[in-house]
């Protein structure tokens, strides 16, 4: 393994081939020997209905207060497309019902009460599915320069543009890595 991503971000290389991935921007979870896990953290998730946030008795309903804008679900990854994760940024109010991360970032448990839980979050949000990855796969990708790793922010993690996210990470960076924000959409235009 040439190195844990855990807490940084994985943001794709254009063109990335797997439309799951083209510019994305990946948090990481975990990452060992035998696997990492990660959530792509710039796409809000158009198939998801809102209803399922906002309706009494779901799944979600007890975060609707909670969620930061736009206040809808993230697709994660295409991984379990069904599961659903938390991330928080602050620090919980229940550690025992969050797993931390890096920072103030944490993996919340959207089971348990989110009053005590997200007590001292300043942000929450919501991803269905996540990105995985098996024993050495992304380290491959490392190495073929599928990915650069950067650095994460909480704002970064649960920011409130996703669509421009991409751009903005690659353009704090520097030297040729900051070339890359400006990148046309469709390379063949470049």
């Amino acid at each position: 393994m040439s190195g844990s991503t855990r807490g940084r971000l994985l943001v794709a290389t254009p063109p990335l081939e797997d439309p799951h991935f083209d510019r994305s921007v990946v948090f990481m979870l975990e990452h060992r020997d035998d696997g990492a896990i990660g959530v792509i953290v710039n796409r809000p998730d158009p198939t998801v209905d809102d209803a399922i946030i906002t309706a009494a008795g779901g799944p979600l309903h007890r975060w609707n207060d909670r969620l930061s804008q736009p206040a809808v679900v993230f697709a994660g990854g295409p991984v379990e497309s069904t599961a659903l994760m938390g991330i928080a940024s602050g620090v919980p109010g229940d550690p025992d019902d969050a797993l931390h991360v890096v920072g103030d970032i944490w993996s919340i448990d959207l089971s348990a009460d989110p009053v005590m839980t997200a007590a001292g979050a300043a942000g929450v949000r919501i991803f269905r599915g996540y990105a995985g990855w098996g024993g050495g796969q992304l380290d491959a990708e490392l190495a073929s320069g599928a990915w650069i790793v950067v650095d994460a922010t909480p704002d970064d993690v649960i920011t409130d543009d996703p669509a421009t996210l991409w751009r903005r990470v690659l353009a704090r960076q520097h030297g040729r890595i900051a070339w890359l924000s400006a990148a046309p959409d469709d390379l063949t235009m470049n």
